[in-house]
């Protein structure tokens, strides 16, 4: 068992306010395009990145994209992570993985990873927050929040007295300064209201890589976070 001394000091301060997923589903398979888009999102004021890509047929061709991702955003000092394959992380040279309750464990990716690596966890429900104290982890994701089509999830959304029981429960298990995201159906006439539920910070996809400019959309969502967490006497 990892032990509670252990897993808070894991890797570096994560920062979620606004955590960008570059979905292959949503945005395609053209590492150009994705690499411009995740540029316009750290450009608008995005703090976080991941690259997500779900039954990954060719392991080769979604290594070439996470590293012209990563050439994209070097030198901006935010990271880059990658959905469920701690393998393309380590091959890429990335700043770490996000990892849903069923992928490798998170102390067998920190292993691997080491010290120095970002670690993310979803969580779904409190009890899966219960277990924050033990697990080497920087930072977990809630969620969904709201339903979405970014991803098929058979779990009905936790909604916001959900996502507002579940952040209680991994403040407990792991305290104040441990960031806690929400994710699922967040967009800009919701965002706030997960702030004010608790969130340190959104995870959006659609509403931020599906529109003209990705730029001015993590803009006005970005301004939106950080009202929400001034007014909620945090400062950004």
């Amino acid at each position: 068992m990892i032990g509670q001394k252990e897993a808070g000091g894991s890797g570096p301060a994560v920062d979620l306010r606004l955590y960008g997923l570059l979905d292959t589903g949503v945005s395609g398979h053209d590492g150009a395009r994705l690499a411009a888009m995740a540029a316009e999102a750290v450009q608008g004021g995005c703090t976080l990145l991941q690259y997500r890509e779900k039954s990954i047929a060719d392991a080769r061709a979604a290594l070439a994209r996470i590293r012209a991702i990563h050439a994209a955003i070097a030198g901006t000092g935010v990271p880059l992570l990658v959905n469920d394959r701690v393998d393309l992380a380590l091959a890429a040279g990335v700043e770490g993985v996000h990892l849903g309750q069923g992928d490798l464990h998170p102390a067998d990716a920190r292993r691997l990873l080491g010290r120095g690596a970002i670690i993310g966890l979803t969580l779904k429900t409190a009890v899966q927050a219960d277990e924050l104290y033990r697990l080497p982890v920087d930072y977990a994701c809630i969620g969904g929040v709201f339903a979405t089509a970014s991803k098929d999830n058979p779990d009905p959304p936790v909604g916001l007295d959900g996502l507002a029981r579940i952040v209680f429960r991994g403040r407990l298990a792991r305290g104040t300064a441990f960031p806690l995201g929400a994710i699922a159906g967040i967009n800009a006439g919701n965002a706030a209201s997960v702030i004010r539920a608790g969130a340190d910070g959104i995870a959006v996809i659609a509403s931020l890589f599906s529109g003209d400019s990705v730029e001015a959309c993590a803009r006005d969502l970005r301004d939106r976070v950080d009202s929400a967490l001034a007014a909620r006497g945090v400062a950004a």
